[in-house]
């Protein structure tokens, strides 16, 4: 087995397009051009990516960024073995050798001395330098990367450079129209069809609430979980409360809010 193959996508994974973002997908890995996802969490944006790796028929590695990632926990680095110094890859440098697409989940969380190391792959040179291994990887044919980026977390110190994000195509994400939001929902938790109308009428109640107080309103997959909850035998309520509410905030007078505008839901 190869080191690619743990990252294949065998099972096609369910995705309902709400726009032109495969075609515009297809498109750009044509050419190979670079991806950004642009959206707010829990909107699909992983899971139209891992739809569009099994439809490629191409390797996906998947790294979740962080505030304490280094550029060597992307490229690689030596590590200590009995006897010996041994360079291992880290995941870009896999990606790169083998052709396979390269995911970058909430790059924004990256330090940005860390994310210029990805600049080099995104042009037209194609090439990653490994700088402690003193050689220079020339990315595969078959190679992409894609990157997702949260523009609701955007800030002084949480956003990036102009000299990242033009190297990009962008694809936007956003919640679907409430009736394919419903269908998701149904289709994901097992609920029925009423039930997945009901939390979707949540969710939209909550995503008003954003910006007065609130930074981000309920997620496609938050109401899924709340179906998921519902249909184990937990009161839509409580469903509700648990998956929604207390993930939401800890303000007193918000989880209020959002507590009538579930009621609001049921009556």
């Amino acid at each position: 087995m190869t080191a690619l193959e743990h990252f294949v996508v065998a099972a096609e994974p369910y995705y309902r397009p709400v726009g032109n973002e495969v075609a515009v997908f297809e498109a750009a890995y044509r050419h190979r051009l670079p991806v950004m996802l642009k959206g707010p969490t829990g909107c699909g944006k992983t899971r139209f990516l891992e739809y569009m790796a099994w439809r490629l028929r191409r390797p996906l590695i998947t790294v979740a960024a962080h505030e304490d990632m280094t550029a060597a926990d992307l490229v690689g680095r030596f590590l200590l073995v009995p006897g010996e110094t041994v360079w291992h890859d880290g995941p870009l440098t896999l990606a790169a050798r083998g052709g396979a697409i390269c995911y970058i989940d909430e790059i924004v969380e990256a330090r940005q001395d860390t994310t210029v190391v990805i600049h080099p792959l995104t042009d037209a040179r194609r090439v990653l330098p490994l700088e402690k291994k003193n050689e220079l990887v020339a990315a595969h044919a078959d190679f992409q990367i894609v990157i997702s980026y949260n523009p609701g977390y955007q800030s002084a110190v949480k956003d990036l450079k102009e000299s990242t994000k033009q190297r990009f195509v962008g694809i936007d994400f956003f919640y679907p129209e409430a009736d394919v939001e419903a269908e998701i929902v149904a289709r994901e938790s097992g609920a029925g069809a009423a039930l997945a109308a009901t939390l979707v009428e949540i969710g939209r109640r909550s995503r008003n609430l954003r910006g007065q107080g609130l930074e981000e309103g309920a997620s496609t997959r938050m109401l899924i979980h709340a179906g998921r909850l519902a249909l184990a035998g937990l009161g839509l309520e409580a469903a509700a409360r648990a998956a929604v509410v207390l993930p939401l905030t800890d303000d007193a007078e918000l989880r209020e809010a959002l507590g009538g505008a579930i009621a609001a839901c049921l009556e």
